[in-house]
């Protein structure tokens, strides 16, 4: 009798001993398995049921297409209201603007609160008004206006304006914003009277002078005008 190799005995054997644990380690995977899944049941509808139940009921249902002319009027109506909410708000802020710019220009026409003021001369309709007086950067600077009630215009030239001290003393002066020409019935026009500091010195009192020109017929003479002692 032939006597068999020992190597392929033990091939042989580990062959048939590897078959065996796969074999019941499959056996063991399933029973593991099948135990794990004990209580779960299938579902009852695909997850896709529903989404092709919905689309199966949209198709079934006809498109309805809107007419153009039906798009525009809803956009018109609706832009409509949209004004009309809008506008009075609108309104309401021009109002607010409109009525903070007539404050502003009344008191800006308005002489400011000051002792002794305004101080107002008269002749022949035409009237002359010194409203303030106050010191600023270098110079007096007496705020005036000028109004011709009379009904005929009257002309000055006011490099002719005379202004002294109460010692007496000619003082230099310039005069800005008032027009040459005073028309007739006229409202009152502001300006004002510019004079040096370096001339004021001991001065305690001022008086101006005006007469139309060429005519001088018109002869507004104001005294006595108190000089501010206002901060620079």
């Amino acid at each position: 009798m032939r006597r068999l190799n020992p190597t392929a005995v033990l091939t042989i054997t580990l062959l048939a001993l590897m078959l065996a644990g796969g074999f019941l380690s499959g056996i063991w995977g399933f029973a593991l398995g099948r135990e794990a899944l004990k209580g779960v049941s299938q579902p009852d509808a695909r997850p896709t049921a529903k989404k092709n139940q919905k689309d199966s009921q949209l198709a079934s249902k006809p498109l309805i297409f809107l007419k153009e002319a039906d798009i525009i009027k809803t956009v018109k109506v609706r832009l409509q209201e949209k004004d009309k909410q809008a506008k009075p708000e609108k309104k309401e802020a021009d109002s607010n603007i409109n009525e903070n710019l007539v404050a502003k220009a009344e008191a800006a026409q308005k002489p400011p609160t000051q002792p002794g003021f305004p101080i107002t001369t008269k002749d022949k309709g035409v009237v002359l008004e010194i409203r303030s007086i106050h010191k600023k950067e270098g110079f007096l600077l007496l705020d005036v206006s000028l109004k011709n009630e009379s009904s005929q215009p009257v002309k000055f030239v006011y490099s002719f304006l005379d202004v002294t001290d109460n010692w007496g003393r000619p003082l230099s002066a310039n005069v800005e914003g008032l027009p040459g020409e005073i028309p007739a019935n006229s409202q009152a026009f502001a300006g004002t009277v510019n004079i040096p500091n370096s001339v004021l010195e001991n001065a305690e009192q001022l008086s101006l002078t005006l007469t139309d020109y060429p005519e001088q017929k018109v002869r507004l003479q104001a005294a006595g005008i108190p000089i501010a002692k206002p901060s620079n």
